[in-house]
C-alpha cells in the first residue's frame, strides 16, 4: 500500500519502493527489504517508527475494542463530539468519515497500519480535534495499530468470537486484554469479569459494580431514561435507543467524551438524544408488528438482545456463519431456546459450508423442538416470521446476525440480500 504523509511517500510493498518512496517493514514483510533496496529504495523504516512522521499532538485518538458494542459506541462518541462543536473523524465497520462526510467505504474494522496513519493524517489536515476508531482483535494481534498514540482506550466487553482466527477463547481474551496493558488513559466496563487491565490511568463505568461512572437507575419507556453518578453527583440522559447493552454503549460514549474534553457532564448528556443509533444495530424496522434487526452473532450478543425484550413474546430468526467458530452454534441455539417463544433457524453467510449442516449444529442446542421451524432460505424465513408476528400483538420479531450487511456470502460470492428490505416487502 502506497500512502503520503506530509508530502513524504511510504509503502509496505517492496515493488512500490524506490528512491522517492520509503519502505516500511514489519515482521510480516521484513524479508522483502533486499528487494526494496534492489528497486533503488534508500530509506527503510521500521513499522514502530512510523509514528515519528505524524504529529499526534495535533489530534486526540480514541480507540474502542470489545466483542460487542464497538460500532455503536464509536458512532455515539463521534455524534456527541460533533454536536458539541468539535471536528471529528471516525473509522470502523461502517467506513471512514470526516465531519459527517463519508470519505471511504468499509474494508476492515481496523485497516492495515499504513491506512491507519494515512487516515489520521487526513483528519489532521482537515483540522480534526478527534480521531475515533474501532480496534479489532485481529488488528491488535497483527500490530495494525502499532505506533498510534492513543489519548483514550475504551473497552466494551469480551465474549466469545473470532475463534476461527484465534483458535482458543483464552488466546482471544489475552489479545483483547493486551490493548490495556500500558499506562495510556483507559475506560473499562467494570461489569465485565474477564477484562484485565493496567490500573494506572484507568476509569470505569458500570450498571452493577462500583465505578467512576455508575448507573443508578434506568427505565425503558419510549426508549431509555438513565441516571448515573460521577464523583457522587447525579446526572441523567435520555435516548430513543433500546436495550440494556445500549445503556453500556452510551455510558461508554458519555464517559469517553467527558474524559477527553473535560466538558460539563450535563452538557454532554443533553446531546445524547440526538444520536439515533446505527443502522442494523437494534434497528426498529416496524412498530406494528414490532420488528427489530440486529448484528448479534455470538451467544452473548444474542442474550443481550433477548434480555431487552423479556416482557414480550420473542420470535427470532437467525443462523450462523460458515467457515467460522463451530462450537458457538449449539450455544446460539441454546440461548434462543431459553428466551424465544418461536425460533426460526435459517442461513447466515454459509460461505463454503453446507447451510443444512450449519443449521443442524445450531439445532443440537435446542432440546425442545416444538417451537422450532427450519427454513434454509433466509428470505422465506423472514417472510414466515413476519406472518407469525402479525398474529400476536405482544410479540417482537428479532432478526439477528447480519444487521445492515447488503449481501449473503455463498461460496466466495456476495449475493444481494438486506434483511431490512425483506421485512419492508411484507409489512
Amino acid at each position: 500500500m502506497l500512502i503520503t504523509i506530509n508530502n513524504k511517500k511510504f509503502t509496505d510493498n517492496s515493488k512500490e519502493a524506490n528512491n522517492e518512496v520509503a519502505f516500511v517493514y514489519s515482521a510480516q514483510n521484513e524479508k522483502f527489504c533486499d528487494d526494496a533496496k534492489n528497486n533503488g529504495c534508500n530509506e527503510l523504516i521500521a513499522s514502530e517508527n512510523l509514528k515519528d512522521y505524524v504529529d499526534f499532538s495535533k489530534i486526540k485518538v480514541i480507540g474502542i475494542t470489545g466483542t460487542n458494542g464497538k460500532t455503536t459506541t464509536a458512532a455515539a462518541i463521534y455524534s456527541i463530539l460533533l454536536d458539541l462543536g468539535y471536528k471529528v473523524a471516525l473509522q470502523g465497520t461502517r467506513g471512514f468519515f470526516i465531519n459527517d462526510k463519508k470519505i471511504e467505504d468499509y474494508t476492515l474494522t481496523t485497516p492495515v497500519q499504513l491506512a491507519n496513519f494515512e487516515h489520521i493524517q487526513k483528519a489532521i489536515d482537515n483540522q480534526c480535534d478527534f480521531f475515533v476508531t474501532e480496534v479489532s482483535s485481529h488488528a491488535i494481534q497483527q500490530k495494525r495499530i502499532e505506533g498510534i498514540d492513543f489519548e483514550l482506550k475504551v473497552h466494551t466487553n469480551i465474549t466469545r468470537d473470532h475463534l476461527d482466527y484465534h483458535k482458543t477463547i483464552q488466546e482471544y481474551i489475552n489479545v483483547k486484554n493486551s490493548f490495556f496493558n500500558d499506562e495510556t488513559k483507559k475506560l473499562i466496563n467494570r461489569d465485565d469479569k474477564i477484562v484485565k487491565f493496567n490500573t494506572k490511568n484507568a476509569y470505569t463505568y458500570s450498571l452493577d459494580n462500583p465505578s467512576t461512572y455508575k448507573v443508578g437507575a434506568y427505565s425503558f419507556k419510549n426508549g431509555m431514561n438513565v441516571m448515573f453518578s460521577n464523583i457522587e453527583k447525579m446526572h441523567s440522559f435520555s435516548s430513543l435507543m433500546m436495550g440494556i447493552f445500549n445503556i453500556y454503549n452510551l455510558m461508554a460514549a458519555i464517559a469517553s467524551v467527558h474524559l477527553t474534553t473535560n466538558r460539563n457532564l450535563d452538557e454532554i448528556c443533553e446531546v445524547v438524544e440526538n444520536f439515533a443509533g446505527v443502522s442494523g444495530r437494534m434497528e426498529v424496522v416496524s412498530n406494528n408488528p414490532l420488528i427489530i434487526i440486529d448484528f448479534a452473532h455470538t451467544p452473548d450478543g444474542m442474550k443481550e438482545v433477548y434480555e431487552s425484550f423479556n416482557h414480550k413474546d420473542i420470535i427470532t430468526v437467525f443462523g450462523a456463519g460458515g467457515n467460522r467458530d463451530k462450537e458457538k452454534r449449539p450455544l446460539m441455539g441454546q440461548i434462543a431456546a431459553k428466551y424465544a417463544k418461536q425460533i426460526i433457524v435459517t442461513s447466515d453467510n454459509p460461505r463454503f459450508e453446507d447451510p443444512d449442516l450449519i443449521i443442524e449444529d445450531i439445532c443440537t442446542g435446542i432440546k425442545d423442538k416444538s417451537n422450532l421451524l427450519i427454513e434454509v432460505n433466509r428470505k422465506e424465513a423472514i417472510k414466515k416470521a413476519i406472518e407469525q408476528a402479525k398474529k400476536n400483538e405482544n410479540s417482537v420479531l428479532l432478526i439477528l446476525g447480519k444487521g445492515d450487511e447488503p449481501y449473503q456470502i455463498i461460496y466466495d460470492k456476495k449475493l444481494p440480500l438486506i434483511d431490512k428490505d425483506e421485512v419492508l416487502k411484507h409489512i
